[in-house]
């Protein structure tokens, strides 16, 4: 009996009951799942274990699962009701493109702050280590933690800066801290001592963002006292470029200049030690010069550049984000759909409710704004995005069921939505949109078999004119 290209939802009368489905699709824990008769063999066994060794009980078993197996109504169904795909073959690929732009004699501080921008930080961590990252950039100490906890043993240094309790596990973890003043030195040293160890720091200097960061007529004095200081250690020294656009930017010319200036005072005194590092995804896109020591890339790793910057085509995305349909619902022409009745119906509508809300990532302002794939068509979010549920219009796609997998971040056939995509539709950028996609969405990693990263042949996506609702208010 074949079993290819069916799926069957079998119970029992206390409830026992298996969903399974056919092809690649994903599982009810984790990855793909194969067909094959072991599907079948695996439900006689549940049905045996729950009814006994009964032959007749066996006979009834199968009597059951034939009928469902042979019927060509029931189709493929998602184990997840929303779930976030990341490749990680085409991290890989960033990354290499990445190395290939900074030389083989500087090192990649990759930053996973906010969960690796939504894409979960530890194994986008643990793979990266494959591919020759050599530290981790985090925004908080709990982040850097969490890492450790998971058995990451590559250096980690905290980008921004930590609160005053939080020193402690820091230290104990070997967790580098940027400073930015000599209280927090003085107050690292006194710790480390208590504690017996070296607190390793890296001097951020702010040339120009004007946030954290000691101004740079007092880094040279803050560069004295961590080099008198026995228990602490300079890892590196480090700045943060404001301009979106990189060295493409007049503003990030001016910053490099002040660091060098400082950089070179602390040369010629014997001062520096350790990493020296400022370019992130776009300085290193853009060409800047010098890169100096090490990089610290983020969402160009993620297959996104901001501002339509050079090189932007070289990369690949890593998340999608896909979703199904959970409810049909045709409306008279006049009724109106969500919260407020921002939208209201000029004709007879078919609405597709989807399972995933603003606290899934699905941005608020792309009610009556954004679009989603179904059925490799285009289909309009209508009305507003609720906490839970978005809806979208589906009246002009035929045959759209209960079921059908929808995409509202990647690919369906020939056509794609990218983060930039809905970023411009929700007047915000990739960053937010994909730092929101929330806990309860599932990341189910694909891909990473290979350690020589390999570009998949795919055909160029055809762009069309987003679809109209048919109505708005």
């Amino acid at each position: 009996m074949s079993t290819e290209g069916w799926s069957a939802v079998v119970g029992s009368p206390k409830g026992l009951g298996e969903t399974r489905q056919s092809g690649e699709r994903m599982s009810s824990t984790r990855g793909p799942v194969k067909n094959g008769s072991s599907r079948i063999r695996r439900i006689e066994r549940e049905f045996a274990l729950h009814f006994g060794a009964d032959p007749e009980l066996r006979d009834r078993c199968a009597s059951t699962i034939e009928p469902l197996a042979s019927r060509s109504s029931l189709t493929p169904v998602e184990a997840y009701r929303v779930w976030a795909e990341i490749d990680l073959d085409a991290l890989a690929w960033n990354l290499a493109s990445i190395r290939s732009r900074i030389g083989a004699e500087r090192g990649v501080i990759l930053v996973v702050k906010a969960d690796a921008y939504g894409h979960g930080a530890v194994a986008i961590a643990h793979h990266a280590l494959r591919h020759g990252v050599e530290a981790f950039g985090v925004g908080t100490s709990a982040e850097a933690l969490a890492l450790r906890k998971a058995g990451l043993r590559a250096r980690l240094l905290v980008l921004g800066t930590i609160v005053e309790d939080e020193a402690p596990a820091c230290l104990r973890h070997g967790v580098e801290i940027a400073v930015h003043s000599a209280d927090r030195c003085r107050r690292l040293q006194s710790l480390a001592r208590r504690m017996d160890v070296r607190a390793r720091v890296h001097l951020k200097i702010d040339t120009g963002m004007g946030r954290l960061g000691v101004r740079p007529e007092r880094a040279l004095a803050l560069l004295e006292l961590i080099h008198a200081s026995p228990s602490l250690e300079l890892s590196g020294v480090m700045t943060h470029v404001a301009a979106p656009g990189g060295a493409l930017d007049p503003h990030t010319a001016a910053q490099m200049r002040e660091f060098d200036r400082v950089l070179g005072a602390a040369r010629e005194r014997g001062l520096l030690r350790g990493w020296v590092h400022a370019a992130n995804s776009a300085c290193v896109f853009t060409g800047l010069d010098p890169l100096y020591d090490m990089v610290r890339p983020g969402i160009s790793a993620y297959g996104v550049l901001p501002g339509n910057l050079p090189g932007a085509e070289e990369l690949e995305p890593v998340m999608s984000l896909h979703t199904q349909v959970v409810f049909l619902k045709d409306l008279p022409a006049g009724s109106e759909v969500g919260y407020g009745g921002t939208f209201k119906t000029k004709r007879s509508t078919r609405i597709a409710i989807l399972p995933l809300g603003y606290h899934d990532g699905v941005n608020w302002r792309l009610g009556n704004r954004g679009t989603a794939l179904v059925r490799g068509e285009r289909a309009p979010i209508v009305g507003r995005v609720s906490m839970d549920y978005t809806t979208l219009d589906v009246t002009h796609i035929p045959q759209v069921r209960v079921g059908d997998r929808v995409t509202l971040i990647g690919r369906q056939g020939e056509q794609s939505i990218v983060l930039e995509d809905l970023a411009r539709a929700a007047d915000t950028i990739a960053y937010e949109i994909s730092c929101a996609v929330g806990q309860r969405v599932e990341r189910v990693y694909v891909g990473g078999e290979d350690i020589v990263p390999r570009r998949r042949a795919r055909a160029e996506p055809t762009r069309t004119p987003e679809p109209q609702p048919s109505a708005r208010a």
